[in-house]
């Protein structure tokens, strides 16, 4: 043995496969090196090793590999990965231990999750996210020796509800396996925390079982992976994280926090009142958008914001006047708010001095206002391509006039973003927002519906099931953003 493999050697000893001898190889680099007679044969710990126990006189390694035939190192065929087992025999137990004790430590330095706390929504989507717990999500965790706690949630805010009130010593991270509404619960739980500060740095974990999937799907398409259960519940066992922007969704002493979007008008009508078709799976959204298209709905209002850089030129610029803020913090003309004192306990909003920025000002009718955080809205559509994680900014889409048929047309590009290179289209960053929302142009008796993270927030007059209580009232509202404020699981 030369000083150079020494060198890139963790550990190198004999050891039987398959009735085969052979020398198994663990190097520093992190692979798994062997030949079973026929070939020599390569696992890349990091991204194909889950896990392995000692059975009796046997090391049992699990693994996922994208190849059906053999192992190579580091995949990247277009193959599913595919669990896969070998059995290793050293040659005495010294060696077994010692090979347990090296190949521990290795996958211990890559900093993954050993116990975890998994919220299972079981009334999202198709109802299939204990289907998908079951036959995608456990049976990962168990090869990778993660200890979990699994908690179906029996009503709508019960993640919420344990969030906020958890021990947060006995995880390393949260996992929701749903659509995007359990993990906004959790976000919101944790930052109502008297330790909001620490508890917020939690990692969360989303495994898309439910009819959006927005979050999920922008995290995995980034490194161009399906949006599939076993793609994010892999990035959840291999521990790597990014941060991620949270904003506040502030009226009066109402506080909500979002990570994924808020929408009025056109979209959220589409979100919210296709949810008595929800029978029908994702597809309820295509179905109900031709409704609403063939009879489009304008609404009157107002939309202000802080433009991000180079985006100084959109709307129109607020003279001689500050921009009356939602929550008391900045005023507009002579009469001065009182200022509210809210609760001191969890998360405010972020230190934005709201009263001195560049604030723009665009008059409706809108036909549909859009602020993402994050690239996808669901898993087919791209509403906001240039959106990213952690860059403190919100994308904020805009629709003010756009006849039929090429609203039509425009929609069907919103599977790939295309749709914001529309004239029809406004598109910028904006560092915060606020909405005035106002009445339907062709009958003022009507209002619309304000839609956060697929929750309604808001319902006005005369819109679906609006005598049921929401969040806020039906009107203005201020969003804030805080930069890479929590934690998510991410492929790489």
């Amino acid at each position: 043995m030369d000083q150079q493999t020494e060198v890139t050697e963790i550990i190198s000893e004999l050891v039987k496969i398959n009735g085969v001898d052979t020398t198994l190889t663990l190097t520093l680099a992190g692979k798994l090196q062997w030949n079973d007679g026929q070939r020599h044969r390569c696992l890349t710990v990091e991204k194909e090793v889950l896990g392995f126990s000692t059975v009796g006189s046997q090391l049992v390694v699990k693994t996922v590999v994208e190849t059906s035939n053999g192992v190579c190192c580091v995949g990247g065929g277009n193959v599913d990965p595919t669990r896969k087992t070998f059995v290793f025999e050293p040659l005495s137990e010294g060696s077994l231990q010692l090979w347990s004790q090296k190949l521990g430590q290795y996958i211990d330095s890559l900093g993954r999750p050993k116990k975890l706390l998994i919220f299972v929504n079981p009334f999202g989507g198709r109802k299939s996210a204990s289907k998908i717990f079951l036959a995608d999500v456990k049976p990962l965790l168990d090869d990778a020796n993660i200890v979990y706690t699994m908690q179906e949630t029996k009503h709508q805010l019960h993640a919420k509800e344990i969030a906020n009130k958890m021990d947060l010593s006995m995880y390393d991270g949260i996992v929701c396996v749903s659509g995007d509404g359990i993990l906004v619960e959790v976000v919101n739980g944790l930052l109502e925390r008297e330790d909001w500060q620490s508890a917020i740095k939690m990692p969360l974990g989303v495994v898309p079982a439910g009819t959006g999937n927005g979050m999920a799907k922008s995290l995995l398409d980034f490194v161009g992976y399906p949006c599939t259960a076993l793609y994010a519940i892999l990035a959840v066992i291999r521990g790597h994280k990014r941060s991620l922007d949270v904003a506040t969704i502030l009226q009066g002493k109402t506080r909500f926090y979002s990570v994924l979007m808020l929408a009025w008008g056109l979209v959220a009508d589409i979100d919210i009142e296709s949810e008595k078709y929800r029978w029908m799976g994702s597809a309820r959204m295509e179905f109900y958008a031709l409704q609403r298209i063939f009879h489009l709905r304008t609404y009157n209002g107002y939309i202000y914001f802080v433009p991000a850089p180079g985006f100084e030129a959109f709307g129109d610029e607020i003279t001689g006047q500050n921009v009356e803020c939602a929550g008391g913090i900045c005023t507009r003309g002579p009469n001065q708010e009182e200022t509210i004192n809210f609760q001191q306990h969890g998360y405010q909003q972020s230190n934005i001095d709201l009263q001195n920025l560049n604030w723009r000002k665009i008059e409706g009718p809108f036909i549909s206002v859009w602020l993402h955080n994050v690239p996808w809205g669901s898993e087919d559509t791209m509403a906001a391509p240039d959106a990213k994680f952690a860059d403190g900014y919100l994308d904020l889409i805009i629709m003010k006039t756009c006849s039929k048929l090429p609203l039509l047309a425009l929609m069907t590009e919103m599977n790939n973003g295309n749709h914001v290179k529309s004239p029809h289209i406004l598109y910028l960053k904006v560092k915060a927002f606020i909405l005035e929302p106002g009445s339907q142009t062709a009958d003022p008796s009507k209002e619309g519906i304000i839609d956060s993270d697929g929750e309604v927030l808001a319902r006005g007059k005369g819109t679906y099931k609006c005598d049921q209580k929401s969040l806020l009232t039906y009107g203005k509202l201020q969003v804030t953003v805080e930069q890479g404020l929590a934690t998510l699981f991410t492929p790489i």
